[in-house]
């Protein structure tokens, strides 16, 4: 992990002596989010309990601005934005739910200025086949719901076994239905999608474990 990329920008509160703040932007589909929760953790485990040690929380205004206060001066493992009110957060400055972060060195006296945060939601909805389903490769059909402003999709099939290759990796879809037409091996495979909004910024992903069987294949 590296260090979040440095930043430039006009401080809206003055760092209270011997103190640092962080000051950043939430943006959802290309507009300001406004009552996000922001937190600061000094530790940060995706796998084991989350956020640690000292924490500092602020929200954005309405023009989806925020400033944390009062930063003891150190290095802290995450920042990260709640998506909406939901119990989902992304990292701040990768926009990433839960896969990966960056440090935050906070100095006494200065602003730390963070890039802005694209949020996006976890609610896209897949159709066809049904999670946990067993389907043929033959005339296979995939099916979602249409998201709001969305301008077009990327599904990915991530095969359980991992030595079999996934044709199908980020594949570009402008509509909500997708009949598969390469060769699709047997075997249990996660979908994962995206929407995108016309200026290429992500609006929602679906779940993360969803899951259907092909029966048949090559």
């Amino acid at each position: 992990m590296g260090g979040a990329p440095a930043e430039t920008g006009v401080e809206k509160v003055k760092p209270a002596p011997g103190t640092g703040n962080v000051q950043g932007k939430v943006m959802y589909n290309g507009k300001p989010a406004a009552g996000i929760e922001v937190k600061l953790c000094e530790k940060f485990n995706q796998f084991f309990g989350g956020c640690s040690g000292q924490s500092f929380t602020a929200k954005t205004d309405d023009a989806g601005e925020y400033v944390i206060t009062g930063v003891e001066p150190k290095t802290y493992e995450s920042l990260m934005a709640k998506v909406f009110d939901t119990d989902t957060y992304v990292f701040a400055t990768t926009g990433i739910a839960g896969l990966s972060s960056a440090k935050y060195e906070v100095a006494a006296d200065k602003t730390l200025f963070v890039r802005p945060t694209h949020l996006f939601k976890t609610d896209l909805r897949l159709t066809s086949p049904k999670a946990g389903s067993k389907v043929s490769a033959q005339g296979l059909e995939l099916k979602w719901q249409e998201y709001p402003d969305a301008a077009y999709y990327k599904f990915s099939l991530y095969p359980t076994d991992s030595s079999v290759t996934s044709p199908y990796i980020n594949e570009r879809v402008e509509g909500t239905t997708y009949a598969a037409i390469k060769p699709l091996p047997k075997g249990e495979y996660r979908w994962q999608m995206d929407a995108y909004n016309g200026s290429d910024q992500k609006l929602a992903e679906s779940g993360r474990d969803y899951k259907f069987t092909v029966t048949d294949g090559p």
